[in-house]
């Protein structure tokens, strides 16, 4: 069955980066468009950015502009989040997300994995 496995996150002080990595497993990840949500504690789960097929048309929430990248690497089946200038706020659980950009009913998502960012 496909999995998404998250990694990378852990705890950060203010303005420190890290680099999430979902790696995927039994999907045509080419096909897929890949996606980062996060839910802080409280909270509803929000995009943080997406990424289409082939790399293109990178987008992300006005919070993270700037500060986070989302790229794919379609050889190793993974996608990347790299967040740089990080804040208290960013303190969520971060999650991957596929979406088939062929077959509607096929999204799926990670288990996720937990930024703090606290001084």
């Amino acid at each position: 069955q496909v999995q998404l496995v998250e990694s990378g996150g852990g705890s950060v002080q203010p303005g420190g980066s890290l680099r999430l990595s979902c790696a995927a497993s039994k999907l045509f990840f080419s096909t897929y468009a890949m996606r980062w949500y996060r839910q802080a504690t409280g909270k509803d789960r929000e995009l943080v950015a997406g990424i289409t097929i082939a790399g293109g048309s990178p987008n992300y929430v006005d919070s993270v502009k700037g500060r986070f990248t989302i790229s794919r690497d379609d050889a190793k089946n993974t996608v990347y989040l790299q967040m740089n200038s990080l804040k208290p706020e960013d303190t969520a659980v971060y999650y991957c997300n596929a979406v088939s950009r062929y077959f509607s009913g096929r999204n799926y998502w990670g288990k996720g994995t937990l930024v703090t960012v606290s001084s």
